[in-house]
């Protein structure tokens, strides 16, 4: 505890005041997001659409008599629900590290003596001190003020410092850029500002993903299925002579063996290895939904500062009387050189001195780095001074920034330096060069932020004309840099059929110049003032939905919350960023709200799906390509088990087509071994596969499952394998002197149908390889490079063999060890099915006339 500062008004709360105020309006906490408990997060994962499904096969397997089955079933999807459940909260713990990350204490008056306490225990009427550098904590009213000014980004969207005066309020989430001052507590917690948006967030519904959506299409169409086919054999089965009880169960047993058991764990795997890899390029994935969702985004709408340029100001022209001065240098780092004439170099070190004793930001050296402490325009004027290697002006008075006057001032002995907005300098300035003034005009439209610096001689007099008959020193102009790759990164988005929209509160010449030079806005595109905007959301999607790029500058965070409503009614699905608490609700209305980890808000981070550990646009764009690559993978895995579903339903079609003539090829078990043992393997497999280079290069496919992926599994893999497995288990059956209608020995049967199950299971061996493209066949693909997949396929082989091999095991299936004949049908199945896809992925290429160039082996997956 210190004294009382000077000037501090009365003495603050005394101890009883605060308990009984904090007893009255409780602590200073912003209400978290209404978390579900954890149980009802783990039983969200047991109750979507396709667990639902699955609870429905265990339900029916134990009606069928078969409580092996029915446990398995159980076991998958409450491991599946545990391993999402977990990934998810990981991903929690991490957002709640970097809440960890903000200053926690203020400094107050209370009984009579400056005190620091945690940000928590202000109670309304506590008396607050601020300093350059605090954090605001709660809703407060300045009671004085020295050169005060804020950064209120987090929730106007503005990045310029707001100069702040007695009886002006103060809002939590805001910082202090500059000065100092008092000011008093006048709401907390529940009550505050970010409090009131922090519920307006919780009352934004969020966007069901496309995965999930078009998964829960696959489920009804698969649970369709298998429920008719059930029912349909069932009464098949009755008419053949089975009794109501036997053919019921029978029916239930291939109901449930048409369910696809290995999808959910695999498509689990495989958002989870996408967040993973996001995770190594500085993506925190909060959802794993939102692994598909961003693969399937088709509008981006970004910020400027800090996502598209370096929120790096520093000064790259000065303007002299004399000549211009090109000023080099990188960030805020102080080695820099000024390029010019000796005569106007010199006069530009002198505006340097100047412009730094004007400003109370500085540049400060942390961690190695260089960074701003203040607002950055002060630190790069402070930068500027150090690449000179003056020193700077020993100021005896400062007298700040304000909106009417727009200048700031410093008084070194009888020298007056004046630094402001070029409007207000010049218009006090005794001499003016016409050339400095085209210069302005140049530098303003290139999307430069400008300022001027000037100077007169002053020993004493009224001090309202200190700033007045001013010598005009020259110009500054500032740029916030734009990151290195970020050209790159949009032309990228442009093959890949991503519109980009930049979103921001500069002035529309300012923003349009910054997305010009970095390649976001092309002569097609269009460049809108928030505030002229249509209000109907039809006409307002019509506006911004065009190709080229767009910039909406003067934008609000409202703004962004009805360009992410209007956008998706237009069919969008859009990744919205955003940094500031007002910017939560757009956030949460976007398909994916792309919050900043660096710099973001911590409302701002609750509301999103994607927080950017590095507040990089291009770890967005990268993020896009992994969720695309993730889609490929779902189509990959999708392909692979429904090929198998068409060689799994073939045996009992062709016994109920033959009116109980042929014997069924497959038991109900040994199906289930199919999907659950030996496929699974190679589908979590696929659902690694790694992005293939240029995935952003062509249009995403809009669904997961489509025509060319069912022709491709029902008319070509599956029938293949269908045709080979059902010839070989007739093959084994002929061999051992089975006729058309008689019945088997069970030993001829147990044998013939081993056949069939290796001849479906090394099927899909080659099935795996072969699903790993949709254009090049098997011996095109570098299967080295994905050594997961060559893993599975050998533990498919290992399983095969236990699964006929091992006596008990094949006798509870329902088959046996095959002959040598069975053998070689099985074995037959691999190059068979190699030779099926390369067929039809040639056919493919000729009939759409496309070769397999970059883009389109992109597009396939290739």
């Amino acid at each position: 505890m210190t004294p009382l500062a000077e000037g501090c008004p009365a003495h603050g709360l005394t101890a009883d005041e605060v308990t009984a105020a904090r007893a009255r309006f409780g602590p200073n906490l912003v209400p978290e997001a209404a978390r579900p408990p954890v149980w009802r997060q783990f039983a969200r994962q047991l109750t979507h659409l396709l667990a639902i499904l699955l609870w429905l096969a265990a339900g029916m397997a134990l009606l069928a008599g078969m409580p092996e089955l029915a446990v398995a079933i159980v076991a998958i999807v409450l491991l599946n629900a545990e391993f999402a459940f977990w990934q998810e909260h990981r991903a929690d713990r991490s957002a709640e590290q970097l809440r960890a990350l903000l200053p926690a204490d203020t400094v107050v008056c209370r009984d009579g003596a400056v005190r620091t306490v945690p940000i928590s225990d202000l109670v309304p009427g506590d008396v607050v001190l601020l300093e350059a550098g605090d954090r605001i904590g709660a809703d407060l009213e300045v009671v004085r003020a020295r050169s005060l000014s804020l950064d209120e980004s987090m929730l106007t969207g503005e990045s310029e410092a707001v100069p702040r005066d007695q009886g002006d309020r103060l809002l939590s989430g805001t910082f202090v850029l500059q000065g100092s001052g008092q000011a008093v507590v006048r709401a907390t917690g529940s009550a505050t500002a970010m409090a009131d948006i922090a519920r307006l967030t919780e009352s934004a519904r969020r966007p069901a993903s496309p995965l999930t959506r078009q998964l829960d299409k696959v489920v009804r169409v698969v649970a369709a299925f298998a429920t008719g086919t059930g029912v349909a054999l069932g009464a098949i089965a009755v008419g053949l002579g089975l009794s109501v009880q036997e053919a019921f169960l029978f029916g239930v047993g291939v109901a449930v063996a048409l369910v696809p058991e290995g999808l959910l764990p695999t498509v689990t795997l495989s958002l989870a290895r996408g967040a993973q890899l996001m995770a190594r390029s500085h993506g925190l994935v909060r959802r794993l939904d939102a692994v598909e969702t961003l693969g399937a985004t088709t509008y981006i709408c970004t910020d400027k500062t800090g996502t598209l340029t370096q929120n790096r100001m520093s000064v790259v022209t000065l303007v002299t009387p004399l000549g211009r001065v090109e000023v080099e240098g990188e960030g805020y780092t102080p080695s820099g050189t000024l390029t010019g004439s000796p005569r106007a170099v010199a006069l530009a070190v002198e505006m340097a001195v100047s412009a730094q004793s004007c400003v109370t930001g500085r540049v400060q050296l942390r961690d190695g780095d260089w960074v701003a402490v203040g607002d950055p325009m002060d630190a790069a004027l402070d930068c500027l001074l150090r690449r000179t290697g003056e020193g700077p002006l020993a100021v005896d008075d400062r007298k700040p920034y304000t909106a009417d006057r727009m200048v700031s001032s410093s008084r070194s002995g009888g020298l007056v330096c004046v630094l402001g907005a070029p409007e207000a300098v010049l218009g006090r300035c005794l001499d003016v060069d016409e050339g400095v003034v085209a210069a302005l005009e140049e530098l303003t439209e290139s999307g430069c932020r400008v300022v001027a610096v000037a100077k007169r001689r002053w020993d004493a007099g009224a001090a309202d004309a200190m700033e007045t008959e001013l010598h005009l020193l020259g110009l500054v102009a500032l740029r916030d840099p734009p990151r290195r790759d970020v050209a790159e990164v949009l032309l990228s988005c442009h093959r890949a059929g991503i519109r980009v929209a930049m979103i921001t509160g500069d002035h529309p010449r300012t923003a349009a110049t910054i997305a010009r030079d970095v390649g976001l806005l092309t002569p097609s595109g269009c460049v809108l003032d928030a505030r002229c905007l249509p209000e109907a959301d039809e006409a307002l999607a019509a506006v911004i939905d065009v190709p080229g790029g767009v910039v909406v500058a003067r934008a609000t965070p409202g703004d962004k919350l009805r360009i992410a409503r209007a956008l998706r009614s237009r069919g969008h699905v859009v990744a919205m960023t955003g940094d500031g608490v007002n910017d939560a609700p757009a956030l949460r209305e976007a398909d994916v709200g792309v919050a900043m980890g660096a710099s973001g808000s911590d409302v701002a981070r609750e509301a999103a799906d994607l927080v950017l550990l590095d507040d990089h646009f291009a770890t967005i764009v990268a993020a896009v390509a992994l969720g695309r690559a993730t889609f490929q993978n779902v189509r990959r895995f999708l392909t692979y088990h429904l090929t198998d579903n068409v060689a799994e339903l073939t045996p009992f079609a062709v016994w109920a087509l033959s009116g109980g003539h042929v014997p069924l090829a497959l038991s109900v078990l040994q199906v289930l071994a199919l999907d659950i043992g030996t496929d699974l393997f190679p589908a979590l497999a696929l659902g690694a596969e790694p992005p293939r280079p240029g995935v952003l290069d062509a249009r995403r496919r809009a669904d997961a499952v489509d025509k060319g992926l069912l022709l491709r599994a029902f008319g070509v893999l599956g029938p293949t394998q269908a045709v080979v497995s059902m010839g070989t288990f007739l093959a084994v059956l002929a061999a051992g002197g089975w006729r058309w209608g008689a019945t088997p020995s069970s030993v001829l049967l147990a044998s013939a149908s081993g056949a069939a199950f290796a001849a479906i299971a090394i099927g899909q061996m080659a099935n795996a390889l072969a699903c790993r493209s949709t254009v090049t066949p098997v011996w095109g693909l570098d299967q080295r490079t994905n050594p997961l997949l060559l893993a599975a396929v050998a533990t498919e082989l290992v399983l095969l063999m236990a699964f006929v091999g091992i006596a008990p095991l094949a006798a509870l299936l329902g088959g046996s060890w095959p002959s040598w004949l069975g053998w070689l049908g099985a074995l037959l199945a691999a190059p068979a099915v190699v030779l099926a896809d390369a067929l039809h992925k040639h056919v493919v290429r000729g009939r759409t006339g496309r070769s397999t160039n970059a883009a389109h082996l992109a597009q396939q997956g290739t």
